[in-house]
């Protein structure tokens, strides 16, 4: 999957002071994460629904 076009939107959550900083994009079906200070390295790739029932499970 190309990546390259897509938006980027990093954490509310993340520091600007070098530490862990973690981005998201939306692509068809996924939702896509990286480290924003390797925007080159590996992506995870997480199913719509896969990624919304984790995002609920850490939310409770």
């Amino acid at each position: 999957m190309d990546l390259n076009t897509t938006t980027w939107r990093k954490s509310s959550h993340s520091a600007g002071t070098g530490g862990e900083c973690v981005e998201l994009a939306s692509a068809p079906g996924i939702i896509a994460v990286r480290d924003s200070k390797n925007p080159d390295g590996p992506k995870l790739l997480i199913a719509r629904d896969e990624f919304a029932a984790l995002v609920t499970t850490l939310k409770h």
